[in-house]
């Protein structure tokens, strides 16, 4: 990728306010494509506010989102993941009493009706789905029955069902032990054959072994941002979060 080469993802001056408390403060990010690039910062930063004006979900006071080159800050979510933009949750929003692979068919065939797709390989693709999370195994297994981590990794395989550009994981690693971080790490290492990364994690060694730039968002202002090493070393995010890791 040339370094002179658009980002994929520009936000300028996102702003967003609930009643007296800013969530979001004239927020400024680059994310370029192919990368992954990691939003770090202590609870409350505005994190999930801030991916929530991303997808969609949550419409921004002021300020643009441009998504390869164009304007997205009006779209809903289902418009923005027609142009490749998906996220996951930090709640797992799937289909408990379904099993793992009914559960990528209804994400496959709706990312496939927005898309006006015909129904060609269906098969394929969802068996694909399963073989990058890891769950070509638990196919046919409920989601009830699944391990957390497991149900954390489909949640990614959904995401990634529209064969996103750009995905949106909040916080993969959340509540896992040990043994099912080192698997969603190893997972997100492998999307970036397939899709540019935006990571919102609060684990932050993994942070600094995956990503490859990261920023720092405290009171919902960007403080800093850049590559890891030079990120870890910055006094200010060292006083505002690191330094209470």
């Amino acid at each position: 990728m040339s370094a002179a080469a658009a980002p994929l993802l520009e936000v300028r001056q996102l702003s967003k306010r609930f009643g007296g408390v800013v969530a979001s403060a004239g927020v400024d990010l680059d994310v370029r494509e192919g990368e992954v690039h990691a939003l770090i910062g202590p609870n409350g930063a505005g994190k999930t506010t801030l991916v929530a004006q991303l997808g969609g979900q949550l419409a921004p006071d002021r300020g643009r989102i441009l998504f390869a080159g164009d304007d997205i800050t009006a779209l809903s979510p289902h418009q923005r993941a027609r142009r490749g933009l998906a996220r996951s949750f930090q709640i797992t929003r799937l289909f408990k009493s379904f099993t793992a692979r009914e559960n990528v068919v209804l994400a496959v065939e709706a990312a496939r009706r927005h898309r006006h797709e015909g129904a060609d390989s269906l098969d394929v693709h969802v068996d694909a789905v399963l073989a990058e999370i890891g769950l070509a195994d638990k196919a046919r297994v409920r989601v009830d029955a699944l391990a957390h981590g497991e149900q954390r990794a489909l949640e990614v395989g959904l995401a990634l069902a529209g064969r996103p550009r750009l995905v949106m994981l909040d916080e993969p690693m959340a509540g896992m032990g040990a043994d099912e971080s080192r698997r969603m790490e190893a997972l997100i290492a492998r999307l970036r054959a397939h899709a540019t990364v935006l990571l919102i994690e609060h684990d932050v060694d993994a942070v600094f072994r995956l990503a490859d730039r990261v920023s720092v968002l405290v009171s919902g202002a960007v403080i800093a941002s850049g590559a890891p090493d030079a990120v870890r070393r910055d006094a200010g995010v060292i006083e505002a979060y690191l330094g209470e890791e």
